[in-house]
């Protein structure tokens, strides 16, 4: 029986995620829409290949950048950790030190691997920029702040390291509050002041 109580258990906890996972899936698409149909779209144009080479760099230096500062910081709390183990321990020390080895190895796989993926992944995007008033697709990436704790914290026209938007926003989940910037190349001949306006006046309220 007790068999029994805990397969219903699991069953009904992937059911309950499957759903939550499908109403998630289904907002998403249906704020998608809105932007290639242009219900939500305030401007929208398409990345030049050096324009798409520039972005996809940015990203990857901004990534390896961080990911590497993290890096540092926790394999700094490891080798403390893992140290007074090391010394304190009677027996068992090079078992504890091939853990710390094999953990360390994993982490920096992930660190220094994962801006790598990402690249190859950006440079395969489709170049496309939608601009909605709460959402944006860039190169095959869609962001928004339209849920409940989620906003647009500044938008701004930038000239380094590429002309274009600087878009800033928000959001809360189980990490507390997150924040994103993007910056999204853009042709000289686009006004992108006048598209950050829009986006402000969209927002109601006076970001930066």
């Amino acid at each position: 029986m007790q068999g029994i109580y805990a397969i219903t258990f699991v069953a009904f906890f992937l059911f309950i995620a499957s759903v939550l996972v499908t109403v998630i899936f289904r907002s998403r698409s249906r704020k998608m829409d809105k932007l290639i149909s242009g219900i939500e779209l305030i401007a929208g144009w398409e990345l030049n290949d050096e324009e798409k080479k520039a972005y996809v760099n940015h990203l990857f230096i901004t990534e390896k950048g961080k990911n590497g500062g993290l890096f540092f910081v926790i394999t700094l709390f490891m080798v403390l950790f893992f140290g007074l183990f090391i010394v304190f321990m009677e027996e068992g020390k090079w078992a504890m030190f091939l853990f710390f080895v094999g953990i360390t190895a994993v982490i920096a796989l992930f660190a220094f691997g994962m801006p790598y993926y990402y690249r190859f992944r950006n440079n395969r995007g489709d170049g496309y920029v939608l601009i909605g008033k709460k959402y944006a697709y860039v190169n095959g990436t869609f962001h928004n702040w339209d849920f409940p704790l989620s906003g647009l914290v500044k938008a701004k026209v930038i000239q380094k390291p590429f002309y274009g938007m600087l878009l800033h926003y928000y959001y809360y989940d189980r990490t507390l509050r997150n924040e994103e910037v993007l910056k999204i190349p853009a042709s000289k001949n686009i006004d992108m002041k006048e598209i950050t306006e829009k986006l402000k006046a969209s927002n109601n309220y006076g970001c930066i």
